[in-house]
Order: C-alpha cells, then structure tokens, then sequence
C-alpha cells in the first residue's frame, strides 16, 4: 500500500520507493527502516538497510526520568547522545552528535493535524503529518533531506526512511530516533488522559 498511496507513504523493504516520494523529491539515495522491541523496558531500536543489514542501533536507560537515549553505528561507535526535558510543555529534547554538533527539538503545540517540529541549531523543520504518520525533514534552505513514514497498526513500530541528503545521514537517524520518543510520549500522554477521563466518569 506504501509505494502507491499518496497519503501514507510507508513501505516495507524490497519494495520501490513510494509514488508520491518519487514525484516530489525523486529517487531516495538511501532508505533505512527501524524495527523497535516494543516489550523491552530499555526500549531498543534497530535501523536497517534493504538487506536487512544493521545501520544503527539505539538504547534508552530505564528508569531514566530524563529518556536517555544513545544512537551507536554497526560497530558500536557513538552516534548521538539524546536526552529529553524534564517537564516541558513543548516536548523538547537535546541532541548532541558524536561530531561535537548540538541541537535542539521543539514540538510547535496547538497544531491538530499537521505537526511543525523545529531543530533549533540546525535551522531544520521536520514538517509532518499524524494521522497519515508521514514526515518530511527540511534543512535551513528549505531542501528535502529525509522523508519519515510510520506504518499504520503494526505492534513492533516501525518505519521507513528515504534520505536524501547523504552526507546527514547520522543527524538524520538522530532526529528519527528522537521522533519516536515524542510520538509515544504523546500516545502515552493520551491514553493516560484517557484514562482518567474514564475513571472520572
């Protein structure tokens, strides 16, 4: 469904790059898909090319109030470092890159469907969408550099990224790691408020 939907635009690996994709940005240099262990108390994801090959692993410490989170390559070199801010309304973490790059994201709030997320630091926008779970990232010159898609219903939370902008590769698997968390701190925000609504009533 991927490849030829214009609305998600997720696919799984061995299938083409989906239509819509393809007709706004072109082919994809590369494409990455995660796969995260969802029933891990340290919340482990995997990141792999078409071959099923792993690029990039990342791990968060549990309990840890603050989500730390670290991205390492195949052979276990440090990627980035990722820690969220303790009790701010604007889902914002830190990033630091093994290359000494530091930047921030920042969710925008009161947006119902379409969602800007700002990469202060960098001049990026991840730009996106969360009823289709699409997202597109954007450098300071307003340049494709990765398009995001979740797939819809699936119990191991996975994704497909197509980048275009190789040479941002690593920021990029930064900035979808951290993706993840804010998009199950949001679910878990509301299932909790959920939650006491039901118990309240």
């Amino acid at each position: 469904m991927g490849v030829f939907s214009k609305i998600h635009r997720y696919r799984e690996k061995g299938e083409s790059a989906n239509v819509n994709n393809v007709e706004l940005f072109g082919q994809p240099v590369r494409s990455l898909f995660t796969s995260t262990a969802v029933f891990s108390l340290h919340h482990k994801i995997e990141i792999t090319d078409e071959h099923d090959n792993i690029a990039y692993y990342s791990e968060t410490k549990f309990p840890s109030l603050h989500d730390k989170t670290t991205v390492t390559n195949a052979n276990g070199n440090l990627v980035a470092n990722i820690e969220r801010k303790f009790l701010s309304l604007h889902q914002r973490h830190f990033i630091s890159m093994a290359d000494g790059t530091d930047f921030e994201m920042s969710t925008e709030l009161f947006h119902l469907i379409d969602d800007i997320t700002n990469i202060e630091g960098l001049g990026w926008q991840l730009r996106g969408n969360i009823l289709a779970l699409n997202f597109e990232l954007y450098d300071e010159n307003d340049d494709i550099v990765a398009v995001i898609s979740q797939k819809m219903l699936s119990i191991h939370d996975k994704y497909c990224i197509d980048i275009y902008q190789i040479e941002e590769e690593p920021i990029v698997i930064a900035i979808l790691v951290t993706l993840q968390h804010i998009i199950r701190d949001r679910e878990a925000a509301a299932s909790a408020s959920h939650s006491a609504s039901s118990s309240s009533n």
